[in-house]
């Protein structure tokens, strides 16, 4: 689909994007007067001026180098576009991480072609690890080193580990069905936000099970996990780019046996 040159630019331009939104985060992460504003009535969602000036400097970026392009990100919503690509943008997920001091979030980029991510990012700039994933190869970068990275070959629930952020993971039904899975791995943890995904791609962990994601919570740690040879669906199996349920496993056995529960949760 895209030359050898297209597929260079493009990883360019994504790196370029991480780049600026690591330099903003960073400035922002544990400084003592940072606030968080409430996005929610009932409930709590904060946001933060980190949060908004990393997608605003990400926008500026795509608008000089792709402005055919199309842009969806959390805090600005859509930009419309013409070339049939669309950047799938979370300046910091996890800012409930972010604002609590714990370098578990991170920048997520994704670049979505129609039918889920061809290329994703998920940069935790505090830490320095950068994950990329794009055209059938999954990467590793911390600051001038690069190495490979594939998920792990685990293909026994009874041997895995599993990880979710959220404890609750949804509604009570879907709580019950992650509760179902988790009752047959060997290890559960807790918390990690997207940095779990990042994990997964590495080969640490075996399984995340989500509910009630976005697009941009995935698109960036999908297009990652898939390089590097791991799999994401929703909970019947379909397509999870668009967020919803979510199951990324490092290998098909392994997913299998997870979404032989999970699709059996009901709507």
């Amino acid at each position: 689909m895209f030359s050898q040159t297209e597929q260079a630019e493009l990883l360019d331009v994504a790196n370029a994007l991480a780049d600026a939104a690591r330099e903003i985060t960073l400035k922002y992460f544990r400084a003592p007067e940072l606030q968080a504003v409430n996005k929610l009535d009932d409930g709590f969602d904060p946001v933060t001026i980190a949060d908004r000036e990393a997608e605003t400097a990400i926008r500026n970026i795509l608008a000089k180098r792709r402005p055919n392009d199309a842009i969806l990100g959390e805090e600005f919503g859509n930009r419309a576009g013409t070339s049939g690509l669309t950047w799938v943008i979370d300046p910091i997920d996890g800012t409930r991480a972010f604002i609590s001091g714990i370098p578990s979030w991170g920048v997520l980029i994704g670049l979505d072609a129609g039918d889920g991510p061809l290329l994703g990012v998920v940069d935790q700039p505090y830490i320095g690890e950068r994950f990329i994933g794009a055209f059938g190869q999954a990467r590793l970068v911390v600051g001038d080193e690069s190495r490979d990275i594939s998920s792990s070959k685990c293909e026994t629930l009874g041997e895995a580990t599993l990880m979710s952020t959220f404890p609750e993971v949804g509604t009570e039904v879907e709580r019950l069905g992650f509760e179902a899975v988790r009752d047959q791995v060997k290890l559960t943890r807790y918390g990690l936000d997207c940095y779990a995904y990042a994990l997964l791609a590495m080969g640490q962990i075996d399984l995340v099970i989500e509910a009630g994601l976005n697009a941009y919570d995935i698109q960036g740690p999908q297009g990652v996990i898939e390089a590097a040879g791991g799999i994401v669906t929703d909970w019947q199996g379909g397509p999870a780019h668009n967020g919803g349920r979510i199951l990324a496993a490092s290998n098909a056995v392994l997913h299998a046996q997870a979404l032989e529960i999970l699709s059996k949760v009901a709507d």
